[in-house]
């Protein structure tokens, strides 16, 4: 039984992993920074010849394709589709909010009347979110959203869960609101992806190598560097 590669750039973690029959088997990962460029071809290596596993093993390439970093995201799926091509692999694609619902510190909160809120850091007060049932099905698109005290007191339910790492800077806002809840320490991994990755496999929910772009949600904005060199 073959293995499926699984890259995760999207944030500051660069990881790598592979996933048989739905289950993360090995990875390695690095949260240091956005050190994609240097470790990612690196990692990817390591972890083949660590686990003794050829990539001739490989039945398919799975990515985090956003949203999340710019420059990461790149790295990412440039080098998934390197993989895909040279070894006529096909690519699979799963989003990053998704995936981080699956981890298992949210278990204890999955019960019917709570929701789910995964956020990924934009800049100062914005971030790219969703929003999820105790299920994990989609309540609400995908969206850039500049967050405030205010912001979830339309929603009717016993808690909201805010996880991944643009929910951590709310820790402050939302000190005071019991309802609120924020779990930290949780990060996109290719460890994360297996369950999503099995589904889009075995009902082939391929993604054309040569058009694939990663989803960035808003468009790139270039900034000027405060020091000349």
């Amino acid at each position: 039984m073959g293995y499926i590669l699984t890259i995760e750039t999207s944030t500051t973690n660069c990881s790598v992993g592979l996933i048989r029959n739905g289950i993360c088997e090995a990875f390695i990962e690095e949260n240091n920074g956005y050190t994609h460029a240097e470790n990612l071809s690196v990692f990817i290596d390591d972890l083949l010849q660590l686990h003794h596993v050829n990539k001739i093993d490989l039945k398919a390439v799975a990515i985090a394709k956003g949203p999340g970093s710019y420059t990461g995201l790149r790295i990412g799926v440039s080098t998934a589709k390197g993989i895909c091509f040279a070894l006529n692999l096909p690519l699979i694609s799963v989003n990053a909010l998704d995936q981080m619902f699956l981890h298992q510190r949210l278990d204890e909160f999955k019960t019917e009347n709570n929701l789910f809120i995964p956020m990924l850091d934009a800049r100062r007060m914005e971030v790219y979110m969703k929003v999820l049932n105790h299920d994990g099905k989609s309540v609400s698109d995908i969206e850039a959203k500049i967050i405030d005290e205010n912001s979830f007191d339309g929603l009717d339910v016993e808690n909201i869960i805010l996880f991944g790492p643009g929910a951590e800077k709310f820790q402050e806002l939302f000190h005071a609101n019991s309802k609120i809840k924020i779990v930290s320490d949780i990060l996109p991994s290719s460890q994360l992806m297996g369950s999503l990755v099995q589904q889009k496999f075995a009902s082939k929910q391929f993604e054309d190598v040569a058009y694939f772009e990663p989803f960035y949600l808003k468009e790139f904005v270039a900034t000027t560097p405060k020091k000349q060199i």
